[in-house]
């Protein structure tokens, strides 16, 4: 398990990191396809964190894509890196998210996040924040809408509708288990909306959660167990 520091420089009030976001979320790119689903690798990454010990614990697991199995996988413990603070999370994980990122063995490929990309309040979850930074395809896949609204959709596995911000399109509800609630995708860089619904699809052949995701929080508990035993 590789361990991180709070890097030099980090945010540390609501306002240096709202500054950030401002910075960064221009250099999101929105206009390519990304990868084709079902090709390369895709790495899913989770955290686990506890304020009165002061551990955050990130992990990335690799998987084939085509397969599903797992090709590699990294851990890292860090230093909770900011408050709790609705809209501002990834400044809590994306120090240990990297640092898990970077202990990799190989290339992650595609990067699908446990959260948001664009629908996020000020258009910059976690999922863009860790695309800019690596200027890897990311996504996220939600379990819940956020602040933003949706209709329904219908029932079969495939099933999709619109995530709004008003009138704007932030993301897809996504039914990915034909009966089962869906979950909500959004873009996060370098990776349209369509591609990012198509390889949430792919990841979840059995289950409402995909695979990546399924994979990271079994060993990120696990990694958080050992941190903080």
């Amino acid at each position: 398990m590789t361990t991180v520091r709070i890097p030099a420089g980090w945010p540390a009030t609501e306002e240096e990191a709202r500054a950030v976001q401002d910075e960064l979320r221009g250099r999101v790119i929105l206009d390519e396809p990304g990868p084709p689903p079902g090709t390369g690798r895709v790495t899913g990454v989770d955290v686990a964190y506890d304020d009165e010990r002061d551990v955050v614990v990130a992990a990335a697991v690799v998987l084939d894509a085509a397969t599903l199995d797992v090709v590699a996988e990294a851990t890292a413990v860090g230093e909770v890196s900011f408050p709790y603070v609705p809209g501002l999370l990834a400044f809590r994980e994306v120090p240990t998210v990297l640092a898990a990122l970077d202990a990799l063995p190989c290339p992650p490929g595609l990067i699908v996040c446990d959260g948001y990309g664009v629908a996020h309040p000020r258009r910059f979850g976690l999922a863009s924040h860790l695309g800019v930074l690596t200027g890897l395809p990311t996504i996220g896949v939600a379990k819940n809408p956020f602040t933003f609204s949706y209709e329904d959709p219908g029932a079969p596995r495939g099933s999709a509708a619109p995530l709004l911000a008003g009138v704007d399109e932030v993301g897809r509800a996504l039914r990915t288990q034909s009966g089962v609630k869906p979950v909500f995708v959004s873009v996060g860089h370098r990776v349209d909306l369509d591609q990012a619904c198509a390889h949430t699809l792919a990841l979840t052949p059995k289950y409402r959660i995909p695979e990546t995701t399924r994979r990271a929080d079994s060993l990120c508990r696990r990694a958080f167990k050992e941190a903080t035993a």
